[in-house]
């Protein structure tokens, strides 16, 4: 009888996840403690929570007819109560105020780092799983908080090395918008409203892919696409529409369409906020946000972030359904060249905003909030295509194991007990297979002690980054050491830790 086949598992990743090696987790640490070392020194204290939460709980995504899944993982618990993983830090923060409200004192200021997840269709650079760093101000109402978050942004960008010019933090007001749809008569009641508002805010949103005759179609009788698909408008009239594309910063031309303003972009013409207020129409709501504005921008001009590093920029549009006022992103401005060839911007990096009520949700009170989230996965890889480093690993030291397996434990032990990191070959395989295994390791520097060097009571010290080419065609150990000339050197045993180091400070050796 012919033996069965074996049935194995397929070794293979999820769709929207990724492995990653020690030289990415090495930079992504680097960069976290970076971020770490500007949030405390603003005041910031660490939490965690953990990775799943009360689906409902959440907030943004319920459970449907059988499970929840639009845009979260979920799953049901024995106690047939829906668990979502996080897809944000700011839900969980939301629940953990609650919670702890009377413990707490406010206003309450954490920062926290982690994963999140997202159920959402992969695509190029969009995983399902990637990093977060967070800090947060809950229990202050006041516009002092928001600019304070907007400067710490500022000054973490430039802690990871980026350079004043290489990224901008944009500020907008989410009652700016709304302000903008209360003049136009959509206030927030009624289903046909609450559709037309959407409309005109997801319009807004498109600017950058549709430019500006696109949103005025959206805006108005609707717009078909290249392809020949129709999508349907808000339904403005022109003078409302009008008024939306003033905010936006563009005029009507005769010949041209709408065209941009003069006073767009950073550092063009006078203050861009006090030119909107001037050209828009805003009800009541929009009033207090230009207000809020306006507080905000004079705190931070007055500690020296002018408008190359903090801007007011009103086409900012983030999370509509989550944030009651100040909103904010920060963007690189840099094309990179991504692993197609292709020259591309990454644009926003972080954002955040003032979520007023998001712990209200749980405690039926108000609970002023605002908040600051960077996109580490995100940020890093922009960073690695520019060639910017958040760092490594420290370089490793090989100890290889000859006759005497405790001496070279002993060793590393010493140089372990320095800070140096080492690591002691555990097999018994010729001295060649160990150093070719050292080449792979990365190491870039064998310690030998055989019986010999231990009789005359030294080490010998081989540079390896020079020496993988060689060690791969030798045959013994007194050819590979005939053929180390100006790659190796012998010191004594006692004087190895010390040699090791001033290596280490200038490790460039050469043939």
């Amino acid at each position: 009888m012919a033996e069965q086949k074996q049935n194995r598992p397929k070794a293979r990743l999820p769709r929207g996840f990724r492995d990653r090696g020690p030289a990415e987790i090495a930079a992504e640490r680097a960069m976290l403690d970076t971020i770490r070392r500007v949030y405390e020194s603003y005041g910031f204290e660490p939490l965690e929570t953990p990775a799943f939460e009360y689906t409902d709980a959440l907030g943004k995504f319920l459970p449907d007819v059988d499970r929840p899944n639009a845009g979260v993982f979920s799953l049901k618990d024995d106690d047939e109560q829906w668990l979502s993983l996080r897809y944000d830090l700011t839900a969980p923060l939301a629940r953990y105020v609650a919670e702890n409200f009377q413990h707490l004192a406010k206003p309450f200021r954490r920062y926290q780092t982690g994963s999140v997840w997202r159920n959402e269709k992969p695509g190029p650079g969009r995983f399902r799983e990637f990093t977060q760093f967070d800090a947060d101000t809950v229990g202050s109402a006041s516009p002092a908080a928001d600019a304070e978050l907007l400067m710490m942004l500022a000054d973490t960008l430039e802690a990871l090395k980026l350079k004043r010019g290489e990224y901008i933090v944009k500020l907008n007001n989410r009652k700016l918008l709304d302000g903008l749809l209360e003049a136009i008569g959509l206030t927030p009641s009624g289903l046909l409203t609450a559709m037309n508002r959407g409309v005109v805010l997801r319009a807004i949103d498109k600017l950058d892919r549709l430019g500006p005759q696109g949103v005025f179609q959206l805006l108005t009788t609707g717009r078909t696409d290249d392809s020949g698909d129709f999508t349907k408008g808000a339904e403005l009239s022109t003078a409302e529409a009008d008024n939306v594309m003033r905010f936006l910063g563009y005029s009507m031309n005769v010949t041209r369409g709408y065209v941009e303003d003069s006073f767009q972009g950073v550092g063009k013409g006078p203050d861009r906020l006090e030119r909107i207020a001037e050209r828009v129409s805003f009800g009541p709501t929009g009033i207090q946000g230009t207000k809020e504005l306006r507080d905000i921008i004079q705190i931070v001009r007055s500690c020296g972030y002018e408008e190359d590093r903090i801007a007011v920029d009103q086409t900012v549009v983030r999370g509509l359904d989550y944030y009651t006022g100040p909103v904010f992103e920060a963007q690189l401005t840099f094309p990179v060249t991504n692993e197609k060839g292709d020259t591309v911007v990454f644009g926003s990096v972080a954002g955040g905003g003032r979520y007023d009520n998001l712990v209200a949700r749980f405690m039926g009170q108000p609970s002023p909030a605002t908040g600051v989230s960077i996109g580490v996965s995100r940020l890093q890889h922009a960073l690695s295509l520019r060639g910017i480093s958040s760092g490594a690993l420290t370089p490793l030291v090989f100890v290889t194991t000859m006759d005497d397996p405790a001496e070279s434990f002993k060793i590393a032990n010493e140089l372990r007990r320095e800070g140096i990191r080492t690591e002691v070959y555990a097999g018994n395989k010729k001295l060649q297979d160990q150093l070719k295994y050292a080449d792979r390791r990365g190491a870039v520097f064998a310690i030998i002690q055989g019986s010999i060097e231990r009789d005359m009571g030294q080490v010998t010290i081989k540079g390896l980054e020079f020496g993988k080419e060689i060690s791969n065609v030798l045959k013994s150990r007194e050819e590979w050491l005939a053929n180390q000339s100006g790659r190796q050197i012998n010191v004594d045993r006692d004087m190895m830790l010390n040699e090791i180091k001033r290596l280490l400070s200038n490790w460039s050796w050469g043939p």
